[in-house]
C-alpha cells in the first residue's frame, strides 16, 4: 500500500467517524483503482475544468467517500473539506455531484447508469475528433444490471479505444447473483481485457498504458475493506456502518499495520 493509498484510507476512516456514514468497505476496496486511473490521465487538480483534460467517473456512487479522498490526495481541495461528508447541505453527499464538488464530472449513485455516461462522452469525443479519454469505475454489484452490459456491447460496436472500464471485482455480491469471471465476459463482449490485482498499482498502471484498438477493461481483483483486517473479515456488517470513537483508533492501528 502507497504512502498515498494509506492516507486516502486513514482520512476515509477519520471522516465516516465524525459524519456518521459508511460504505467503507466499498469505498477502500477502489483506491489503487481510481489513484492508477489519475496517474495515466491528462487532468490539473489547480483546473479541474481544463478543456483538454480526461474524464474520470464513478459509476458506483456509494463508494463517493474512497473517491472524495482520493481527489483530495490528489490536491483537487483540502482533506479537511472532507469532514462534512455526509452533512446537512454540504457539498461532499454520499453520492458524488459534479456540480458541487471539484474533479467530479458526473454525478452519479443509482447503480449501473455512470458507465452509459462515460460511454456516450467517449462517442461524443470521438466524433469531435477531440484525443481526450474517458475513465469509468464500475462495481461488480452493478454489473447485475443490464445497463451495464448494454453500455458495453455500445463501447465495443462503436470500438471505443478513448474509453476504459476499471471493474472493482471486490465479490460483494457473494450472497445474490455472482459473476465470477467477468475477465471472460468482457472479453466475449469484444473487449480488450486485462485482470491484474487491483491493489497493486505498478500492474494497475501497466494494465492501463496497454494500447489498445477497442474499448479497454481492467478487471482489478479487491477485497472489500483492504487494509484493515477487520473490516475485510466483516464486511457485510461494515456495510452502513460508521466507526465509534474507540473502533476508530484501532481500525487506524490496523491501517498502519499493513505491510507497505
Amino acid at each position: 500500500m502507497t504512502p498515498t493509498a494509506r492516507a486516502a484510507r486513514e482520512w476515509a476512516i477519520r471522516c465516516s467517524r465524525t459524519s456518521g456514514q459508511g460504505h467503507l468497505p466499498s469505498s477502500f476496496s477502489i483506491i489503487e483503482l481510481a489513484l492508477s486511473a489519475y496517474a495515466v490521465m491528462r487532468h490539473d487538480p489547480e483546473a479541474p475544468r481544463w478543456p483538454e483534460r480526461d474524464l474520470f467517473i464513478l459509476s458506483k456512487g456509494h463508494a463517493a467517500l474512497g473517491y472524495y479522498c482520493v481527489l483530495a490526495q490528489l490536491g483537487y481541495f483540502p482533506p479537511a473539506d472532507v469532514e462534512r461528508f455526509g452533512a446537512y447541505q454540504s457539498a461532499f453527499g454520499c453520492h458524488p455531484d459534479r456540480l458541487k464538488v471539484p474533479g467530479v464530472e458526473a454525478s452519479c449513485g443509482s447503480l449501473g447508469h455512470g458507465i452509459g455516461i462515460a460511454v456516450g462522452m467517449a462517442l461524443g469525443l470521438r466524433i469531435r475528433g477531440s484525443a481526450r479519454r474517458v475513465f469509468v469505475l464500475v462495481g461488480d454489484g452493478e454489473a447485475n444490471e443490464g445497463s451495464l452490459w448494454e453500455a458495453v456491447m455500445v463501447a465495443s460496436d462503436r470500438r471505443l479505444a478513448n474509453l476504459t472500464i476499471l471493474y472493482d471485482h471486490n465479490r460483494s455480491q457473494v450472497r445474490c447473483l455472482q459473476i465470477p469471471n467477468p475477465t471472460e465476459r468482457f472479453v466475449a463482449f469484444g473487449c480488450a481485457t486485462a485482470e491484474v490485482d487491483g491493489h497493486d498499482d505498478a500492474s494497475l498502471v501497466a494494465a492501463l498504458r496497454q494500447p489498445a484498438d477497442t474499448v479497454k477493461v481492467v478487471v482489478g481483483r479487491t477485497v472489500k475493506g483492504y487494509g484493515c483486517a477487520s473490516m475485510e473479515e466483516n464486511f457485510f456488517e461494515w456495510h452502513r456502518k460508521s466507526p465509534s470513537a474507540e473502533v476508530c483508533e484501532a481500525l487506524l492501528s490496523e491501517l498502519h499495520a499493513k505491510a507497505v
